[in-house]
């Protein structure tokens, strides 16, 4: 009870006296410090649960001016990238005991993304995460005066930023390699939307791994990421013939590819091979199962908080770069005879 009778709520030496430790032990549990025994910490914790205690956020960041709240600028959350990311940043960021408040952008623009950065400011976010997949956006945020650490997922970005993504031009070449070392000579590619980092990247591997075979790398379609656009570039090229094989920058367009081709009577792999690019949970199960490249999400968020919180910590910026993993399934076969 407090000096008015109503009952208080439990603190930290509540949580103490209960379990039968010190004051710092139970900070220690309740930081996930390694150097506590796996007995103490399962005493406190279920010292915590009987007292439901809350830990007083407000009072912590009095002392330790911090605010354990980061901030995420995002926006094309409804594509699978964009979204995987997120949700493996902002696991990432639980785990490493904060809280994620999400500033999610319909529009791209100076003005929403300079709102978003005052509205997390106003917060006293200790940082920022920024999944924007457009060129555009880095431009303005180059030229803003943040004040706190800021960590861009999925593009380059030189000493401006700590940085951290997936190696997207590697994809590209992983995939056009295996089509090469399947025999395949002439080999197409159906691209993302021109104003995406990651859709250009692909675009560059695709053409790089070409040329550096010395190999035509003409036949390039443009996409939109969605299944629809997938479909009519297969409805082309089912009528050109012009290719043995196809890199699709996501596994989406490869979805409507395959339909357009099925219903054109081309057979995959016998008459035209294809390869995606994301491994979505239901690539193992398109008809055929398709051959496509996997992005580590997992990693990624994890190694953008790395870079964050060293930041947090005094540390320099920094730049991480993820690989990705090429995964063979039926949708590739050397080219028919």
């Amino acid at each position: 009870m407090n000096d008015t009778g109503t009952p208080r709520p439990p603190v930290m030496a509540d949580v103490a006296k209960l379990a039968g430790v010190s004051h710092q032990t139970v900070s220690r549990v309740l930081n996930n410090n390694p150097n506590v025994s796996a007995s103490t910490r399962q005493r406190v914790e279920e010292a915590i649960a009987t007292l439901a205690y809350r830990r007083n956020t407000a009072a912590r960041s009095l002392v330790t001016r911090r605010s354990q709240t980061i901030g995420v600028l995002a926006a094309e959350m409804a594509s699978y990238g964009p979204s995987n990311t997120l949700l493996a940043v902002q696991h990432a960021a639980r785990e490493a005991g904060y809280f994620v408040s999400i500033a999610g952008l319909r529009d791209v623009t100076r003005e929403t993304i300079n709102e978003a950065v005052d509205h997390f400011l106003e917060q006293a976010v200790d940082g920022i995460v920024v999944l924007l997949p457009h060129p555009g956006a880095l431009d303005t945020l180059r030229e803003l005066v943040v004040g706190v650490p800021m960590v861009v997922v999925g593009a380059a970005v030189g000493d401006a930023f700590g940085s951290a993504r997936v190696d997207q031009r590697l994809g590209a070449e992983l995939a056009v390699r295996h089509l090469m070392e399947q025999g395949h000579t002439r080999i197409g590619h159906l691209s993302g939307p021109r104003d995406w980092i990651d859709a250009d990247e692909r675009t560059e591997g695709w053409r790089g791994a070409l040329k550096s075979a010395g190999l035509s790398a003409e036949l390039l379609l443009p996409g939109d990421w969605g299944s629809e656009s997938g479909y009519r570039a297969g409805l082309q090229l089912a009528e050109r013939r012009t290719a043995t094989a196809i890199f699709v920058a996501n596994d989406q367009m490869a979805l409507g590819l395959l339909r357009a081709l099925a219903e054109s009577g081309i057979r995959v792999p016998d008459d035209l091979s294809v390869v995606g690019f994301d491994d979505q949970p239901e690539s193992a199960y398109f008809l055929p199962p398709l051959t496509t490249v996997r992005q580590n999400f997992q990693e990624l968020g994890m190694r953008c908080i790395q870079l964050l919180l060293r930041q947090l910590g005094g540390g320099e910026r920094d730049s991480v770069v993820v690989s990705p993993e090429l995964v063979v399934r039926q949708s590739t076969a050397p080219p028919a005879e």
